[in-house]
């Protein structure tokens, strides 16, 4: 399976948590999120400066700009979808994937 292939794949079953993802399938939309994650921060960094402005005439630094947060708001279901099915593939439950919430949510 190659990137384009994965990508499609993975976009195509946004919300799909049932069936299989193959190992090249995840990793390549893995890598897939990571560079939309940085060209989404490098974006903003250019157009937003890494500040933003509050509507009350104040400007706070942001961590994460608008372009960053809407990528990862878009694209977080297909990549728990991916995770669940790579789970799947592998003979574990999909809820291995939440075992480190359950940690961070103890803590």
């Amino acid at each position: 399976m190659t990137f384009s292939t994965s990508v499609r794949t993975c976009l195509g079953k946004y919300v799909t948590f049932s069936g299989r993802a193959s190992r090249p399938e995840y990793w390549w939309f893995m890598l897939f999120l990571i560079l939309g994650g940085i060209v989404a921060s490098i974006l903003d960094g250019v157009f937003f400066n890494g500040v933003v402005e509050t509507g009350e005439g104040r400007f706070i630094a942001e961590s994460e700009g608008p372009l960053s947060g809407l990528f990862s708001l878009a694209t977080l279901l297909p990549a728990l979808a991916a995770g669940w099915r790579r789970m799947h593939d592998t003979g574990r439950s999909g809820l291995y994937l939440l075992y480190p919430l359950i940690v961070i949510v103890g803590i």
